[in-house]
């Protein structure tokens, strides 16, 4: 049994695939001599040299394009995106050219490709550096988008991207870098992507959680008087709504949980799904807890009024309980 912190679950999982497969090969800024902005690439360099563990210039456009045109002629990389946000210069080279390579070349080429990103609020790092963003990228065929919710979960999605034949998106919330989860590596902790997990089961309501959204949704289960089964979503492209499906059926609630703004969060898919295929079995509409439609602020008291927390999740739950009604939001009602 280990007890790591997430960045070191994320670098054991790259080094135990680089071990394993010698066309796993790392790209990024700063993830070499550095070891990575938030050392997730610690001893890397020095393990397995600088063929295969190179630092970039700071060109996502250029290495992400070169990350595509390896993986298509024969390598496995992994390409580390030091912010969400600064994946918006080489969109194209992820969702046009990697998502789209097997469907273009009738089936005769992959890209198998895995790009990290750090994304998530709480830290401080204000609006440009702070935000979720996999609404840019959920709705893309061909690409996969999972999300950690600390180190196992981080251990075990990180390996099943590097061996899978498709693109993928691992999207690391950066306030769980440094928090340490006791667990087993290996073959037994590799989690299949397009599958969630019951990480608390109950009987009275769904909550569908992702990345840091787990944990507040299960402080929020664990101090509630009602019993709420907390699904980690863990990939939200493919998702897994059987695991959904079978909680609705127990418990008639569904309530997400999400980091990202209201518009657009990808809490809507799971109501869409919910309210057209679980109809019948749910008791009450279908709730989404989210942050409000503006930046992420700068400053701790305004970030922590706009991040989700368990208090305010528990009492959005409780009020749909009371009430069979779905809640206001928060900013809804200091309008």
């Amino acid at each position: 049994m280990a007890k790591l912190r997430m960045n070191q679950a994320i670098t054991l999982a790259i080094a135990e695939e680089m071990e394993r497969d010698r066309r796993v090969v790392v790209f990024g800024e700063d993830i070499a001599e550095a070891e990575g902005s938030f050392k997730t690439s610690e001893g890397l360099l020095s393990r397995f040299g600088p063929e295969r563990v190179r630092d970039t210039p700071i060109s996502e456009m250029g290495f992400l394009g070169m990350a595509v045109g390896a993986a298509v002629t024969g390598l496995r990389p992994v390409v580390e995106i030091m912010f969400i946000e600064f994946l918006g210069v080489a969109m194209d080279q992820l969702v046009t050219e990697a998502a789209l390579m097997n469907y273009l070349s009738g089936h005769k080429l992959n890209a198998p490709l895995t790009v990290r990103a750090s994304v998530g609020s709480g830290l401080g790092f204000g609006c440009q550096h702070s935000q979720t963003l996999e609404r840019w990228l959920i709705g893309t065929p061909g690409l996969k988008i999972a999300v950690a919710s600390g180190a196992r979960c981080a251990y075990g999605l990180t390996k099943a991207a590097i061996r899978d034949d498709d693109p993928v998106v691992v999207l690391e919330p950066r306030p769980l870098y440094g928090r340490r989860e006791d667990f087993e590596p290996g073959e037994d902790a590799v989690f299949a992507l397009g599958k969630g997990e019951v990480v608390k089961a109950g009987t009275d309501v769904t909550i569908v959680a992702l990345g840091q959204t787990v944990g507040t949704a299960l402080a929020a289960a664990e101090a509630a008087e009602w019993s709420g089964e907390v699904i980690d979503l863990r990939t939200i492209q493919p998702w897994d709504n059987e695991i959904v499906r079978t909680s609705l059926a127990k418990t008639g609630r569904l309530v997400t949980v999400e980091e990202n703004q209201y518009t657009g969060g990808w809490g809507a898919d799971i109501v869409s799904f919910a309210a057209t295929q679980c109809y019948s079995d749910l008791n009450a509409p279908p709730v989404r807890v989210t942050a409000p439609d503006v930046p992420v602020p700068y400053g701790t008291p305004l970030e922590e009024r706009y991040l989700p927390s368990s208090g305010y999740v528990g009492q959005q739950i409780s009020s749909l309980l009371k009430t069979g009604l779905r809640p206001d939001h928060w900013w809804e009602d200091e309008q």
